[in-house]
């Protein structure tokens, strides 16, 4: 699964993760409590990250398709100008 995701991304679940398994191994509840709100603040980031990458594969997808919808419009006008000639 971690495989897929962007290297930023796979950083912020390790580092989450490294936050989650320090929490469960510390006796102070006051550093338990700061860990676990590390964690969520590293998903949180991952989850940014994802979102971020998610928009750029959609953006050039976008583009993508708008030039190739632009070349078949362009060979639309093309064909009834040498059709009306």
């Amino acid at each position: 699964m971690l495989s897929n995701l962007s290297e930023p991304v796979r950083d912020c679940l390790r580092r989450a993760e490294d936050c989650a398994h320090s929490a469960k191994i510390e006796p102070d509840p006051f550093l338990v409590r700061d860990y676990l709100a590390m964690e969520r603040r590293w998903l949180s980031l991952a989850r940014s990250y994802q979102f971020a990458d998610q928009l750029e594969f959609f953006s050039k997808h976008a583009k993508k398709r708008r030039e190739e919808l632009n070349e078949i419009f362009e060979w639309i006008e093309r064909s009834k100008t040498h059709r009306d000639h």
